[in-house]
């Protein structure tokens, strides 16, 4: 259709409405403008609804007590409103429409009693007309609607119905735009407020480890000068200190460096079996002198090459071995159990003690999290980087608690 059946209508260009850059409301219309231009179904709706009708000029429109404002167009007939562009709202139907929160429907103005003498169809030379309102977050935000200088077939198809379709479908993503933006909003100041926290454990970690190597010097030097048998118990009392002081940032280290993307850098390879063996009974011999009210067992039996940052492995059976003395059942032994067969390497560490419970399963490997109330010490974090570990190594470490026994078992391909 074109154009010129406009001009015996009294509708002219400049009845749009000129915003001022003055105008406060302008930012929040525009803003509402481009919000509807972000959904990719609109062109296709209006073009449907152009399709169906027959009719040859449809339009979103933000509509307000005060200001009428076309959000998406289509535009076949000439009518010369682009997005952007406004109308005097009184001028319109949808100012009614926004009052009313109800459609209107008219097939053709000139046989309608309702219509035939209204003020819009008049001043812009309309004989068909169908809108209904937009709502956003529960709000009227507008109207969908479609216009032409030629009666339409409205009322008896099913066109009303699917106006308020796609009426409903434009409010919902406009609300769908609003989360995002909100989960967007907030997922940014999470990851930085994690990053800073992260950051500053890394600090702190490399920063203590100065003073802590001055404590521990002085230690051993005072350990070589003549001392008293009180002396020697307090040069014990620190150095055991100072040691848990070191294995304290090393986890802080470990963490952080897990969490800010590096990982662990493992050093991965071939590892012979009498090697690994060794590394894992000599750490054992460790535990048994610093624990020797605790009695550990171990059966460690590789008979194949495992390819692992053996050192790493050795921390994560510390890990888990500090663990089981921890929260094992003093009264039973911590078993440690090594085997490489049927193309894995198994490493389990198992102590006696009541079932844990299944909600504090299911938090075990997060970091900061503690097995038990009884626990005083430790940041919580020995479980969650020997998961880390076993995940470094593409294997995977899991856990079985019964009232029999719980069982740490890490497995990996070798």
């Amino acid at each position: 259709m074109d154009s010129e059946a406009f001009t015996t209508s009294e509708y002219r260009p400049d009845d749009l409405a000129s915003p001022t850059p003055q105008d406060a409301a302008l930012p929040g219309l525009l803003a509402d403008v481009a919000k509807v231009a972000k959904i990719e179904v609109v062109p296709q709706i209006l073009e449907v609804i152009c399709r169906t009708t027959g009719m040859g000029f449809a339009a979103v429109a933000r509509v307000t007590k005060d200001r009428w404002m076309a959000c998406a167009v289509r535009d076949e007939i000439g009518f010369g409103l682009l997005p952007g562009g406004e109308l005097e709202v009184a001028s319109t139907i949808c100012d009614e429409i926004r009052d009313n929160e109800t459609a209107v429907v008219i097939d053709h103005v000139a046989e309608d009693p309702v219509w035939r003498d209204h003020h819009t169809p008049l001043k812009y030379g309309l004989q068909s007309y169908i809108s209904t309102p937009i709502h956003y977050n529960g709000l009227f935000f507008g109207t969908l609607c479609a216009i032409d200088p030629r009666p339409a077939n409205l009322r008896g198809t099913q066109a009303l119905a699917t106006f308020e379709l796609f009426a409903k479908l434009i409010g919902g993503h406009l609300e769908a735009q609003d989360r995002l933006v909100e989960s967007q909003a907030a997922l940014a100041t999470s990851q930085r407020d994690s990053e800073l926290r992260d950051q500053f454990i890394a600090v702190l970690g490399h920063d203590l480890r100065n003073p802590l190597a001055a404590i521990n010097g002085g230690a051993r030097l005072l350990r070589k000068q003549p001392s008293g048998e009180k002396a020697e118990f307090i040069l014990g009392q620190m150095e055991q200190s100072v040691a848990r002081m070191a294995g304290l940032i090393d986890d802080v280290m470990d963490f952080a460096r897990v969490r800010l993307g590096g990982g662990f850098g493992l050093d991965a390879r071939p590892t012979p079996p009498e090697t690994l063996s060794r590394s894992l009974e000599q750490l054992v011999a460790e535990l048994r002198s610093a624990r020797p009210d605790r009695r550990i067992e171990s059966d460690i039996v590789l008979s194949e090459t495992v390819v692992c940052d053996e050192a790493r492995i050795a921390q994560m059976l510390s890990n888990l071995l500090g663990n089981a003395l921890t929260h094992g059942d003093p009264a039973k032994p911590v078993r440690v159990e090594a085997t490489t067969a049927d193309g894995r390497f198994v490493l389990s560490v198992i102590n006696g003690g009541p079932a844990i419970p299944p909600e504090t399963m299911a938090k075990l490997f997060q970091p900061f999290t503690r097995g038990s109330a009884e626990m005083q010490q430790g940041l919580g974090l020995g479980l969650y980087i020997a998961s880390e570990i076993a995940r470094s190594h593409g294997g995977a470490l899991t856990l079985r608690s019964d009232d029999r026994e719980t069982r740490f078992s890490f497995s990996k391909p070798l």
